[in-house]
């Protein structure tokens, strides 16, 4: 049975995929990377791959900055700079697929570039995860220090709201990077953002995942409408998504004020591997001609995605039930 054309089953695992890449975008505020590798195994063609996912990313945005405005946890100054440079960038990472595309090499190109940047970033935050509990700031890597000082003399300088004074030329800078990713490869960006909001800006994790997402939501605007008007965007896919996201946003960002978890940046580092493994296999299998290759990869995607969306419910419901106890600590 159809609908709209598409296998009712294919629909529901779209909602419930949907859902768990709605809870990790929630709680870290980056996750739409996990859809554009799913839709790449399923076999899409890469117009529809990025523009759907620009899709999606803006209306789990929308969501999730909801509930992180509820929580005071984000800054609106900051994010108005982030989006500035993602939006400036986006343009120019669509005009790049289009080119790809007129020659025929698109649909590998971004899934290479997915692989590379997937597998460098988390591994970066494997090794770089120091214990750090959710809601304090990242310590900034010793490596990192000389550089981000001379940067941080740029002109002009802003003041972030945890008290951080940044030059606006370095955040502009790493929004527009962001930003071409974003029109390149259908994703928010925040797999480039988050770090740089953390590891560089010193920002907390819960107000960096807050600006972050206030800044997908405008950024992925802009993109899905820009690939809509060369029909980038297929409703059927990016609707039952949107269904299962609508929850699991509300979620992971909820979440954020309860878990306090040293482990979840390792787990979200492993998560941005699996899907670089993700891909890497079903274009080794495309290349080859080793059909099972295709499933396997549609199978560490789901996988992995289902063991860090359970895990950080899992951590928060540990939170909510230790709460009432240790008030009682506390009385006595």
């Amino acid at each position: 049975m159809e609908v709209l054309g598409v296998a009712i089953a294919t629909i529901l695992l779209f909602v419930l995929y949907g859902g768990m890449v709605g809870v990790v975008f929630g709680f870290f505020g980056m996750g739409s990377f996990l859809v554009t590798p799913a839709l790449i195994v399923m076999g899409y063609d890469s117009r529809v791959v990025v523009g759907s996912g620009l899709a999606f990313v803006f209306g789990t945005a929308v969501i999730g900055t909801l509930r992180h405005r509820d929580f005071g946890q984000v800054d609106y100054r900051l994010g108005v700079v982030l989006i500035a440079g993602t939006v400036f960038g986006i343009e120019i990472g669509k005009r790049a697929v289009l080119l790809l595309e007129a020659v025929g090499v698109a649909s590998l190109v971004v899934a290479s570039t997915y692989v590379v940047l997937l597998s460098a970033i988390g591994a970066f935050v494997v090794l770089e995860a120091r214990g750090t509990p959710m809601g304090r700031r990242v310590p900034v890597p010793s490596w990192l220090n000389r550089p981000r000082e001379r940067l941080w003399s740029l002109w002009p300088r802003m003041d972030l709201r945890e008290g951080e004074t940044v030059s606006a030329l370095v955040v502009f800078g790493v929004a527009v990077i962001a930003g071409v990713l974003s029109g390149f490869l259908g994703v928010g960006g925040g797999f480039l953002r988050m770090p740089a909001l953390t590891y560089l800006f010193g920002m907390s994790l819960p107000v960096a995942v807050g600006t972050n997402i206030f800044a997908v939501m405008f950024s992925g605007a802009f993109g899905s409408f820009t690939w809509a008007q060369v029909g980038g965007v297929d409703l059927s896919v990016v609707v039952p998504l949107l269904v299962g996201s609508a929850m699991g946003a509300r979620i992971g960002s909820a979440l954020t004020r309860l878990v306090d978890d040293d482990e979840m940046k390792l787990h979200f580092g492993s998560l941005l591997i699996a899907a670089a493994v993700a891909v890497a296999a079903r274009q080794t299998g495309e290349l080859l001609g080793i059909g099972p290759l295709r499933t396997v990869s549609l199978a560490v995607l789901v996988a992995a995605a289902t063991v860090v969306s359970g895990l950080v419910v899992y951590s928060g419901v540990t939170a909510l039930r230790a709460r009432p106890s240790d008030r009682a600590a506390r009385a006595d």
